[in-house]
């Protein structure tokens, strides 16, 4: 005989969520559109995830870099060696692989720079901690052994740097061109640093007496409706139109200014009554520039004529020109007297390389930043990880239990960064490798790490390459958190909606006959 009922479900399935079954009424639930994967092939999947991701932008690194080209949706292509800018444009499904993504983005509002080696060290330490899950130990061991190491490395960073003269030009341009060498940028680096330089110094306010715009107060949306139904109607709103113009043309005249920015349009008539005042009228300005220019000349952004004041006039920019570059016009504020804004203009042979370029440019400004914010410098090339895993390595000894080895496997995968370094400039990566590890087993060589042009070993500190303590810290406390979350994890549960089924599942299953 034939039965209908509830088919048998595991015990692993019955207790995935409580509220699965919920608002499902009389009917019994469907499992079927439930994917779930549990224990070590879950955390196995997320550590081979995590090592692709890394795997992608692990040639990225360094000032031998290769670049990716990436072709969009939309058929446009970005030529980068940015980790941010690759993992941004590329399209992942694994829920693991997208964390990894998230956190170069993390990294890239943070501090501007490491988005690469913030992605190959998560890589490398979910990758280390692969043997220890395989051997039966515990997430949450090894969890608790990263979580020290993680303290352990931010203790020795503080020890290892060194305070900066943010005055010192010459040791200002020296850290930001570090961060430009490794980019496309770096044929122009010198004058690439001084730019940044100059429009950070620019941009940099005083604590004490510090000026902000408040957009959202300043910046009013008002809408209104009308409806017309007769002829005379039309005629009378053209004429109040028109006397409105005149009103906000008035209020602006009576503060006797030169020129005139504004985010929407401006009409001929109100063009004409300003022309006639000897008053020039930039209109449709972004936003974003309306907020620098009046930051540069002194001015108030107001939404309304008539709430104009005398003190709301910029008085602080110098000269007003319109210059054709090319084909375009620009329209250019200078000789500010204390100008608390700047605008960088690139002109490049293509949209990509000007692309490019602008994202470089960025992240020597966030160097540049960093260093303004937090005034202490670290060794490049990898001698700062090398130095960090050495001293772990020599910690970990006085550890007991089995701690001790994903505790000293954490300075095992902190040496991914010099290996990648050699890798990339085509030396060999065990004979490098293995003399810099003895380098720093000797007193006073903290600071010799791998000159990635030629692949040898060089002291980093006469060759000036140095790195912000607060780009270094971020580094390491995302790379290990990440490792930390994606190793916590040993469910995945998904639902799948199948067509043609309702919210609540599916129809009843028929069992098979039983005998």
């Amino acid at each position: 005989m034939k039965r209908i009922g509830v088919p048998l479900l595991p015990p692993n399935v019955c207790h995935v969520k409580s509220n699965i079954c919920k608002g499902l009424g009389s009917r019994p639930p469907s499992i079927h559109n439930i994917k779930r994967e549990s224990g070590r092939k879950v955390q196995i999947g997320n550590i081979t995830a995590a090592k692709t991701i890394a795997d992608i932008i692990r040639t990225c690194l360094g000032p031998r870099a290769m670049m990716k080209m990436l072709l969009d949706p939309m058929g446009g292509i970005v030529m980068t060696n940015d980790g941010n800018a690759i993992l941004r444009e590329i399209q992942v499904q694994h829920p693991a692989a997208k964390s990894m993504i998230e956190i170069s983005r993390t990294q890239d509002e943070e501090v501007g720079d490491g988005t690469t080696s913030v992605i190959i060290l998560a890589g490398e330490m979910l990758s280390v901690a692969e043997q220890f899950l395989e051997q039966q130990m515990h997430p949450t061991v090894v969890i608790s052994a990263y979580r020290q190491a993680l303290d352990d490395m931010l203790n020795i960073l503080k020890d290892v740097s060194t305070p900066v003269d943010v005055n010192n030009r010459d040791m200002m341009l020296k850290i930001i061109n570090s961060a430009i060498n490794t980019k496309a940028l770096s044929r122009w680096s010198t004058m690439a640093c001084n730019i940044a330089l100059d429009a950070v110094r620019t941009v940099e306010l005083e604590e004490n007496g510090r000026k902000e715009i408040d957009i959202k107060k300043y910046a009013k949306v008002e809408k209104t409706d009308i409806e017309i139904t007769r002829e005379e109607d039309f005629a009378r709103i053209l004429q109040m139109e028109e006397e409105y113009i005149q009103q906000i043309c008035e209020d602006i005249i009576r503060l006797k200014p030169d020129l005139v920015f504004t985010e929407k349009g401006i009409s001929d008539l109100a063009q004409h009554y300003l022309m006639k005042a000897n008053i020039t009228a930039i209109r449709r300005v972004r936003k974003t520039d309306n907020n620098r220019i009046a930051r540069a000349c002194g001015a108030r952004i107001a939404s309304r004529t008539d709430e104009l004041r005398e003190e709301d006039v910029g008085t602080g920019a110098g000269l007003f020109e319109v210059k054709k570059i090319g084909d375009e016009y620009f329209t250019f504020v200078t000789e500010c007297k204390d100008p608390k804004a700047c605008t960088i203009l690139l002109r490049g042979a293509s949209k990509e390389i000007l692309a490019e370029v602008e994202r470089n440019l960025q992240d020597a400004m966030q160097v540049c930043r960093n260093v303004l914010l937090d005034p202490h410098l670290l060794p490049g090339g990898g001698a700062l990880e090398m130095e960090v895993s050495h001293r772990l390595t020599e910690r970990s000894r006085a550890l007991t239990g089995v701690e001790q080895w994903p505790y000293r496997a954490v300075a095992q995968a902190l040496e991914v960064i010099p290996r990648t370094l050699i890798q990339n400039c085509g030396a060999s990566a065990i004979r490098v490798l293995t003399s810099l590890r003895a380098k720093h087993t000797q007193e006073g060589n903290s600071s010799w790490g791998i000159n990635a042009e030629t692949g040898t070993l060089a002291d980093m500190e006469q060759l000036g390459i140095w790195e912000p303590l607060a780009v270094k810290a971020q580094t390491y406390k995302t790379a290990v958190e990440t490792a930390i979350l994606l190793l916590r994890i040993d469910d995945i549960v998904s639902g799948h909606k199948k067509k043609g089924e309702d919210q609540a599942g599916g129809a009843p299953m028929e069992d098979k006959e039983q005998p």
